[in-house]
């Protein structure tokens, strides 16, 4: 085993680490009732996670893309826990909006039929998952568990450098979600300054 094959495995298991690190505090606050995230997003994020990791393995990701799909199927946990939770179900037109867009990009990777294609696609329609989650995170900022996102930020730098190909298809995804979770965590920090625990 190579130097550069040992360091791929140590990063995807570090990865796949976070993955649960990440996951299960924040599966165990739903459950508490502590954090209410929008259903909407995890479902969206759910699905496409899971399609991405099919695409990045197609593309010769390797371990890399181990993580992602662990992350995926976890993701599906928690899209159900909030629901039986009593998770955020306030769903506004803009909701529906994201989640008709979300669904409509998928149809695109059938048609295109590449690898590439379906990780730009799906990439897009995780971006989008974001919409009722910032939407919610504007009006109610202390009902969202960040630590969750810091941690996903560290996980996908992780995630790449565990991946044995580079290419757009297998670096886009955890680039794009890792920027999109430093963006989240900070719109976040920021409304809950704006709006203090009353």
């Amino acid at each position: 085993m190579s130097d550069d094959s040992l360091w791929k495995e140590i990063f995807g298991a570090l990865a796949l680490l976070l993955t649960f690190v990440a996951f299960l505090p924040y599966m165990v606050s739903i459950w508490r009732r502590e954090t209410r995230p929008h259903v909407f997003s995890w479902f969206i994020w759910a699905a496409g996670t899971v399609v991405v990791c099919i695409a990045q393995l197609s593309d010769g990701a390797g371990i890399g893309a181990w993580p992602i799909g662990v992350s995926g199927l976890l993701t599906f946990g928690v899209a159900f826990l909030a629901l039986a939770r009593s998770s955020d179900r306030s769903i506004v037109p803009s909701d529906w909006l994201f989640l008709v867009l979300a669904l409509s990009a998928l149809p695109l990777w059938f048609l295109t039929s590449t690898a590439l294609s379906a990780v730009l696609v799906l990439t897009i329609v995780d971006l989008l998952g974001f919409g009722p989650s910032v939407r919610k995170a504007r009006e109610l900022p202390h009902e969202e568990n960040i630590a969750f996102f810091a941690i996903a930020v560290v996980r996908n730098a992780f995630i790449i450098a565990a991946l044995e190909n580079y290419t757009w298809t297998t670096v886009l995804f955890p680039a794009a979600v890792g920027a999109a979770c430093i963006l989240f965590v900070g719109f976040v920090l920021l409304r809950r300054q704006m709006l203090p625990v009353s």
